[in-house]
């Protein structure tokens, strides 16, 4: 499972995140804040920036919102985490 390691404020809805994993990268988180109702305070960009680790660990802000390791890594690498991609097991007799 990847952990948030850091996550650092760039521009706009823009942050850099870095997993444990080694990999780290720029995300645009626009489309997200503007798609979900509970993101309506950090659509003022001075909210936004104001983000910060919580004990998961994974992005969030004051008003509740925030976002999981999985999601923002799927936002980053275009792909899901490793363990959510492996195929189902086959059950025997089936």
């Amino acid at each position: 499972m990847n952990v948030i390691k850091s996550a650092r404020y760039l521009e706009d809805y823009k942050v850099f995140v870095e997993f444990t994993s080694g990999e780290s990268g720029q995300i645009d988180l626009r489309d997200t804040v503007f798609k979900f109702a509970a993101a309506t305070e950090i659509r003022d960009q001075k909210n936004f920036r104001e983000f910060y680790l919580d004990g998961w660990p994974t992005i969030a802000w004051k008003c509740g919102f925030d976002l999981s390791p999985e999601t923002l890594y799927e936002l980053m690498t275009g792909r899901g985490p490793s363990w959510a991609c492996r195929p189902a097991p086959q059950m025997a007799g089936v």
